[in-house]
Protein backbone atom coordinates (compact mmCIF):
# COMPACT_ATOMS: atom_id res chain seq x y z
CA UNK A 1 0.00 0.00 0.00
CA UNK A 2 1.01 3.62 -0.25
CA UNK A 3 3.54 4.95 2.25
CA UNK A 4 3.64 1.78 4.35
CA UNK A 5 7.34 2.22 5.10
CA UNK A 6 6.83 5.72 6.46
CA UNK A 7 3.81 4.68 8.54
CA UNK A 8 5.61 1.61 9.90
CA UNK A 9 8.68 3.65 10.84
CA UNK A 10 6.51 6.25 12.62
CA UNK A 11 4.61 3.56 14.49
CA UNK A 12 7.71 1.52 15.36
CA UNK A 13 10.18 4.25 16.22
CA UNK A 14 7.91 6.88 17.69
CA UNK A 15 4.96 4.84 18.90
CA UNK A 16 2.76 6.98 16.64
CA UNK A 17 -0.73 5.58 17.15
CA UNK A 18 -2.19 7.67 14.31
CA UNK A 19 0.30 6.14 11.86
CA UNK A 20 -0.57 2.69 13.14
CA UNK A 21 -4.29 3.44 12.79
CA UNK A 22 -3.70 4.33 9.15
CA UNK A 23 -2.03 0.95 8.64
CA UNK A 24 -4.97 -0.77 10.30
CA UNK A 25 -7.41 1.17 8.09
CA UNK A 26 -5.46 0.15 4.98
CA UNK A 27 -5.27 -3.56 5.82
CA UNK A 28 -8.27 -4.24 8.04
CA UNK A 29 -10.67 -5.24 5.26
CA UNK A 30 -8.30 -7.64 3.46
CA UNK A 31 -7.33 -9.32 6.75
CA UNK A 32 -10.95 -9.67 7.86
CA UNK A 33 -11.88 -11.01 4.42
CA UNK A 34 -9.11 -13.60 4.63
CA UNK A 35 -10.28 -14.72 8.06
CA UNK A 36 -13.90 -14.80 6.93
CA UNK A 37 -13.01 -17.09 4.05
CA UNK A 38 -10.97 -19.25 6.37
CA UNK A 39 -13.61 -19.53 9.09
CA UNK A 40 -16.97 -18.66 7.50
CA UNK A 41 -17.77 -16.69 10.66
CA UNK A 42 -17.97 -12.90 10.46
CA UNK A 43 -17.64 -12.28 14.20
CA UNK A 44 -14.74 -14.69 14.50
CA UNK A 45 -13.03 -13.04 11.54
CA UNK A 46 -13.29 -9.67 13.32
CA UNK A 47 -11.85 -11.18 16.51
CA UNK A 48 -8.96 -12.83 14.66
CA UNK A 49 -8.24 -9.60 12.77
CA UNK A 50 -8.21 -7.71 16.07
CA UNK A 51 -5.80 -10.29 17.54
CA UNK A 52 -3.62 -9.89 14.46
CA UNK A 53 -3.40 -6.11 14.78
CA UNK A 54 -2.72 -6.32 18.50
CA UNK A 55 0.22 -8.64 17.75
CA UNK A 56 1.36 -6.28 14.99
CA UNK A 57 1.30 -3.31 17.41
CA UNK A 58 3.21 -5.26 20.05
CA UNK A 59 5.81 -6.50 17.55
CA UNK A 60 6.05 -3.62 15.08
CA UNK A 61 9.45 -2.70 16.47
CA UNK A 62 10.77 -6.06 15.25
CA UNK A 63 9.64 -5.46 11.65
CA UNK A 64 12.59 -5.38 9.29
CA UNK A 65 12.08 -3.99 5.81
CA UNK A 66 13.61 -7.13 4.28
CA UNK A 67 10.05 -7.95 3.19
CA UNK A 68 7.04 -5.81 2.47
CA UNK A 69 4.93 -4.83 5.45
CA UNK A 70 1.94 -6.64 3.94
CA UNK A 71 3.93 -9.89 3.78
CA UNK A 72 4.92 -9.53 7.42
CA UNK A 73 1.31 -8.68 8.38
CA UNK A 74 -0.12 -11.70 6.55
CA UNK A 75 2.49 -13.90 8.23
CA UNK A 76 1.23 -12.74 11.61
CA UNK A 77 -2.38 -13.28 10.46
CA UNK A 78 -1.48 -16.80 9.33
CA UNK A 79 0.05 -17.51 12.75
CA UNK A 80 -3.04 -16.15 14.52
CA UNK A 81 -5.25 -18.39 12.39
CA UNK A 82 -2.97 -21.37 12.90
CA UNK A 83 -3.00 -20.87 16.68
CA UNK A 84 -6.79 -20.56 16.65
CA UNK A 85 -7.04 -23.58 14.38
CA UNK A 86 -5.20 -25.86 16.74
CA UNK A 87 -8.13 -25.73 19.11
CA UNK A 88 -11.16 -25.31 16.84
CA UNK A 89 -10.51 -26.64 13.35
CA UNK A 90 -11.14 -30.26 14.29
CA UNK A 91 -14.68 -29.22 15.17
CA UNK A 92 -15.20 -27.77 11.68
CA UNK A 93 -13.77 -30.88 10.02
CA UNK A 94 -16.17 -33.03 12.06
CA UNK A 95 -19.13 -30.90 10.92
CA UNK A 96 -18.08 -31.25 7.27
CA UNK A 97 -17.71 -35.01 7.71
CA UNK A 98 -21.24 -35.16 9.14
CA UNK A 99 -22.55 -33.14 6.17
CA UNK A 100 -20.64 -35.35 3.78
CA UNK A 101 -22.02 -38.52 5.38
CA UNK A 102 -25.55 -37.12 5.29
CA UNK A 103 -25.18 -36.27 1.60
CA UNK A 104 -23.86 -39.74 0.80
CA UNK A 105 -26.81 -41.44 2.49
CA UNK A 106 -29.56 -39.07 1.32
CA UNK A 107 -30.64 -39.80 -2.23
CA UNK A 108 -33.78 -37.64 -2.25
CA UNK A 109 -32.14 -35.10 -4.55
CA UNK A 110 -32.40 -32.26 -2.04
CA UNK A 111 -30.21 -29.23 -2.57
CA UNK A 112 -27.89 -29.05 0.43
CA UNK A 113 -26.47 -25.69 -0.55
CA UNK A 114 -23.04 -27.05 -1.31
CA UNK A 115 -20.82 -24.12 -2.02
CA UNK A 116 -17.23 -23.12 -2.05
CA UNK A 117 -17.24 -22.30 1.68
CA UNK A 118 -18.16 -25.90 2.50
CA UNK A 119 -15.63 -27.22 0.02
CA UNK A 120 -12.88 -25.19 1.65
CA UNK A 121 -13.54 -26.91 4.96
CA UNK A 122 -12.39 -30.27 3.60
CA UNK A 123 -8.92 -28.85 3.00
CA UNK A 124 -6.11 -28.96 5.50
CA UNK A 125 -5.39 -25.57 7.10
CA UNK A 126 -2.29 -24.99 5.00
CA UNK A 127 -4.09 -25.84 1.76
CA UNK A 128 -7.01 -23.58 2.66
CA UNK A 129 -4.74 -20.65 3.52
CA UNK A 130 -2.71 -21.05 0.32
CA UNK A 131 -5.87 -21.32 -1.82
CA UNK A 132 -7.46 -18.24 -0.28
CA UNK A 133 -4.33 -16.13 -0.46
CA UNK A 134 -3.72 -17.15 -4.07
CA UNK A 135 -7.25 -17.01 -5.47
CA UNK A 136 -9.04 -14.53 -3.22
CA UNK A 137 -6.24 -12.16 -2.24
CA UNK A 138 -4.27 -12.39 -5.52
CA UNK A 139 -0.99 -13.11 -3.74
CA UNK A 140 1.88 -14.72 -5.65
CA UNK A 141 3.33 -18.11 -4.76
CA UNK A 142 6.55 -16.43 -3.65
CA UNK A 143 4.69 -14.00 -1.38
CA UNK A 144 2.57 -16.80 0.07
CA UNK A 145 5.70 -18.83 0.77
CA UNK A 146 7.06 -15.90 2.79
CA UNK A 147 3.76 -15.47 4.62
CA UNK A 148 3.54 -19.16 5.46
CA UNK A 149 7.28 -19.49 6.06
CA UNK A 150 7.70 -22.44 3.71
CA UNK A 151 9.33 -23.05 0.30
CA UNK A 152 7.51 -21.90 -2.85
CA UNK A 153 7.30 -25.52 -4.05
CA UNK A 154 5.43 -26.40 -0.86
CA UNK A 155 2.90 -23.65 -1.60
CA UNK A 156 2.55 -25.03 -5.13
CA UNK A 157 1.85 -28.46 -3.61
CA UNK A 158 -0.76 -26.98 -1.27
CA UNK A 159 -2.44 -25.28 -4.23
CA UNK A 160 -2.33 -28.44 -6.34
CA UNK A 161 -3.74 -30.64 -3.58
CA UNK A 162 -6.34 -28.03 -2.70
CA UNK A 163 -7.56 -27.80 -6.31
CA UNK A 164 -7.72 -31.60 -6.53
CA UNK A 165 -9.70 -31.95 -3.29
CA UNK A 166 -12.16 -29.21 -4.21
CA UNK A 167 -12.61 -30.67 -7.69
CA UNK A 168 -13.29 -34.12 -6.21
CA UNK A 169 -15.65 -32.60 -3.66
CA UNK A 170 -17.78 -30.91 -6.33
CA UNK A 171 -17.59 -33.83 -8.78
CA UNK A 172 -18.79 -36.18 -6.04
CA UNK A 173 -21.98 -34.13 -5.53
CA UNK A 174 -22.89 -33.37 -9.12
Amino acid sequence: MHNDAWLVSRAALLGDKKAFCRLVEAYQSPIRRLFYHLTGDEELSKDLAQDTFIKVWINIGSFRAAAKFSTWLYRIAYNVFHDHGRTTMQKAVTEVEKLSNKMKTDTSGKDFGIDFEHALRVLKDEERVAMLLFYMEDQTVVTISKMMNCPANTVKSYLHRGREKISKYFNHYE
